[in-house]
């Protein structure tokens, strides 16, 4: 069954809602039998959404759907191969990557996509193993896979392999390609707060790095135009298209407390199935520390999670979540231009400094626009 329309929360009845209650039910989340969405089914929700690296709100939209639907196959439960117009993912998928790299075949992310790469990566184990080689995982693949024991354990081959192909890129940023993504847009304004959007403030900001970007010779594209609000799916699938070396999405963060603030970057990785982006926790670690050298930002650190735009772009990605629009002093700080400028020009300079070997780098805050390798 398809992902159903809208979102579901406390109070919610219907055929969509005893769908989502029985997922939960055979995961071994949720007991009892019930058809409406009470206060046990948004607590299990909450669980799980924590567990995956989702956001934690009790509530089921498009992407916690997702991510319940994938969690209940496991490897040999169906056929895997590779389709062009709609990826298969799952757990299967992942246990499936997973067990592949440890036994030396190039897969380039444990992310749960069944992608061309992990048909290449089955292709060649079936070719190893005197096997039809042809990219399809069905059950004389499954078997062969229990079968054999990984020679060595430990070790992050695909982590070896991203942080190869950033030193082969080069130091220059010039002839780079960056995907900038302002979050929300449209419709959906996002978080509001003293007279601030964050789909206009994050639109601002994509405009400031895509100019900064732009001088130095890298080719910058905005995921949307100014009054477009495209789902992660789609951006995602816009960064792929543009084969990009990095995507940064930009959001601000909001809170019922108006106490609440800070500045906080997160990058794909679920502690669940032990998958990262490895550059991309660099990444999100730069932007982080340039950002909060250069303000006066509550740092609120880095973390790990599995939203669809980090986890389905091929490239590093990273999202950052820069004040929050309801807290009055992150609010005043975001409503200046000049300020707008300082984060824009972090943001620039943790790009350059992914590309910089140890002995060109600078220390966090020092490296300026001027001094960038073009």
């Amino acid at each position: 069954m398809g992902v159903p329309h809208g979102v579901y929360r406390i109070g919610d009845s219907g055929e969509a809602v005893a769908e989502i209650i029985g997922k939960l039910q055979r995961l071994g989340l949720l007991t009892g039998g019930h058809d409406v969405y009470d206060e046990a089914t948004a607590h299990a929700v909450r669980g799980f959404q924590q567990q995956r690296g989702l956001m934690i709100d009790g509530i089921v939209g498009p992407q916690t759907y997702r991510a319940i639907d994938d969690a209940r196959w496991r490897l040999g439960d169906r056929l895997l191969t590779f389709v062009v117009s709609h990826a298969q993912t799952g757990d299967d998928v992942q246990a499936l990557q997973a067990k592949l790299q440890e036994l030396g075949f190039a897969v380039a992310r444990i992310d749960g996509i069944f992608g061309p790469d992990t048909q290449r990566a089955v292709t060649e184990f079936q070719r190893n193993m005197g096997l039809p080689a042809d990219g399809t995982c069905g059950p004389s693949t499954f078997k062969a896979l229990q079968r054999i024991k990984p020679m060595a354990t430990g070790g992050r081959p695909d982590a070896l392999r991203a942080s190869e192909a950033v030193r082969a890129a080069g130091p220059r940023l010039s002839g780079k390609t960056v995907v900038i993504d302002p979050g929300h847009g449209g419709f959906d304004y996002g978080w509001e707060g003293f007279g601030l959007r964050e789909s206009d403030v994050a639109y601002d900001l994509a405009a400031r790095i895509e100019g900064r970007l732009g001088a130095t010779g890298v080719r910058a594209y905005l995921s949307r135009g100014r009054d477009q609000g495209p789902d992660e799916l789609a951006r995602a699938a816009f960064a792929n298209e543009t084969d990009a070396n990095l995507c940064v999405s930009l959001h601000t963060d909001g809170s019922a407390n108006p106490d609440a603030q800070g500045v906080a970057t997160y990058f794909y990785g679920n502690d669940l199935h032990g998958a990262s982006s490895s550059v991309g926790e660099q990444f999100a670690g730069l932007v982080q520390r340039e950002i909060v050298a250069r303000t006066d930002l509550l740092n609120c650190r880095t973390h790990a999670k599995t939203w669809d735009l980090l986890r389905r772009t091929k490239m590093p990605a990273v999202r950052l979540e820069i004040g929050y629009v309801t807290n009055p002093h992150d609010s005043a700080r975001l409503a200046d231009a000049a300020f707008r400028d300082v984060i824009a020009e972090a943001i620039v300079v943790a790009i350059q400094r992914v590309y910089l070997p140890p002995e060109q780098d600078a220390a966090t805050g020092m490296l300026r626009f001027d001094g960038l390798t073009v």
